[in-house]
């Protein structure tokens, strides 16, 4: 008996370390404070996840999934996620390089099939290494939507696609450069870049989720909505979703690929994101299984240059938590704010999406989302 004892008390003490246990002051605490975010600022709905030591410590939906049919939002809805998007898209090539399909310094003129070249300094070469740091000299004045605005044989204009600095001198966040890479990642695999996502980094982590709108269960969509602070209304946006059949029915491989929006276009629940975050938590691999290796990992996390805290699609280090070191990306789009944050050294992350807020900003973080993320350290994760 006694025996038995022992080993009944010592699976405890195991099965605590394994699985981190917050209390129900904590929690109470910590959904006290959202509600009170919530109260204090138009929000439609929040999903949140938060992590401890690989382990999930707790996720919860506030809020309304759909205002018309008054749904309440839960964690198995499915959101666009925006810009987290880009860090899939960066995994992706990570992956291409290290089967050697691809190289970071390469000229992307040799990957994408056209001259990719700023006319203002045509000696320099636009590098992957470039676009993925956002410090290639591209911009978004003609759109992202379609390579044809940057392609000189179908513009006129794609000279206007390019800023009057040398590629490498100056960062500008710049959302063609992902479009522009998610045709990269089609070209270099042969695999459509929706279902290059879905079967190298999706599949492998048991995630739902997607950028085929047609190809996921549109009851899981969260409706997302823009709220416009000169009415004080919520408005729903239908495009968030639109599922563009057309384009995808008239799909030319190694071209199209930005109809699929590698910039922005994910869509993932808040806890399948949570699980996402800590394979780059730990360098590139979850559960047993690597979808990057620890080098390129470390790559995506380290700041490229000196000019702006930002790796490969990951800002590093983040301040959205005064005083610590962060590591990750947010997202806005159609009325949609997500935040996807950790520390890979004390092994936490938070994941925090509205699918609609008020859009005041401090510091370049949504108000909801940076209060919501320091609700959720401060009483589940601080000790």
């Amino acid at each position: 008996m006694r025996k038995l004892i022992q080993w009944i008390s010592k699976s405890i003490i195991v099965s605590a370390l394994l699985f981190p246990i917050i209390s129900n002051a904590q929690e109470n605490k910590a959904e006290a404070a959202i509600q009170q975010i919530m109260k204090e600022n138009p929000v439609m709905g929040l999903s949140v996840a938060v992590v401890k030591d690989n382990k999930f410590i707790y996720t919860h939906s506030f809020g309304l999934k759909d205002a018309e049919t008054n749904t309440p939002l839960t964690n198995e809805n499915i959101f666009r996620i925006a810009s987290i998007s880009k860090s899939f898209s960066a995994s992706a090539i990570m992956q291409l390089v290290e089967a050697k399909k691809v190289n970071l310094d390469q000229d992307v003129s040799e990957l994408i099939g056209f001259k990719v070249r700023n006319p203002k300094f045509p000696e320099t070469i636009i590098t992957l290494r470039l676009m993925l740091s956002h410090l290639s000299s591209i911009n978004d004045s003609q759109g992202y939507f379609s390579l044809d605005s940057i392609n000189p044989a179908r513009s006129v204009n794609w000279y206007k696609c390019y800023n009057s600095y040398e590629p490498g001198k100056r960062y500008e966040y710049c959302n063609f450069n992902f479009n522009m890479i998610g045709t990269i990642i089609e070209k270099v695999s042969g695999e459509r870049f929706d279902a290059y996502i879905q079967n190298h980094i999706l599949n492998p982590l048991q995630l739902y989720g997607g950028y085929y709108v047609n190809g996921l269960d549109k009851s899981k969509f969260a409706t997302i909505y823009e709220y416009r602070p000169d009415a004080a209304k919520f408005v729903a946006s239908p495009n968030a979703y639109a599922p563009r059949t057309a384009e995808v029915a008239a799909y030319q491989m190694g071209y199209s690929a930005p109809i699929f929006s590698p910039t922005g276009g994910m869509k993932i629940s808040a806890k399948d994101l949570a699980t996402y975050m800590m394979m780059h938590a730990n360098y590139g691999k979850y559960n047993g299984v690597r979808i990057i290796s620890k080098k390129s990992s470390k790559m995506m996390q380290t700041a490229v240059s000196d000019i702006e805290p930002y790796g490969f699609a990951l800002e590093t280090p983040a301040t959205i938590i005064d005083g610590k070191v962060m590591v990750g990306h947010t997202g806005s789009a159609y009325g949609l704010y997500s935040a996807m944050f950790f520390n890979p050294k004390e092994k936490f992350g938070i994941v925090v999406i509205s699918n609609g807020c008020h859009p005041g900003e401090t510091s370049g973080y949504n108000n909801v989302i940076k209060k919501t993320v320091n609700a959720l350290y401060d009483n589940l994760i601080v000790k």
